[in-house]
């Protein structure tokens, strides 16, 4: 169980990143970690854990990337990009 905790924590440090790119990997790291820690207290066995940490893993990747802010890329009078927020 004291592993888990430690993973956990690690898994939260790592998803306070706020970049686009990095918003699913840190989603699915800490959905993973509180996975692991909610199977793992709800069975009292590491297969629980391990199914927890699949299960919030994915579910956590899915929402940091349906919340990840968009940018979109237009031009202006000039013909000149720029980065809007859509």
């Amino acid at each position: 169980m004291k592993k888990i905790m430690i993973i956990a924590a690690i898994a939260a440090s790592l998803g306070a990143c706020t970049a686009q790119e990095e918003r699913v990997g840190g989603g699915a790291l800490i959905g993973a970690g509180t996975g692991a820690v909610i199977g793992g207290l709800a069975t009292g066995r590491a297969g629980g854990a391990l199914a927890g940490a699949a299960i919030g893993g994915v579910a956590g990747g899915a929402i940091g990337g349906a919340t990840a802010p968009r940018t979109c890329v237009g031009r202006d009078e000039y013909g000149r990009r720029f980065r809007y927020d859509c």
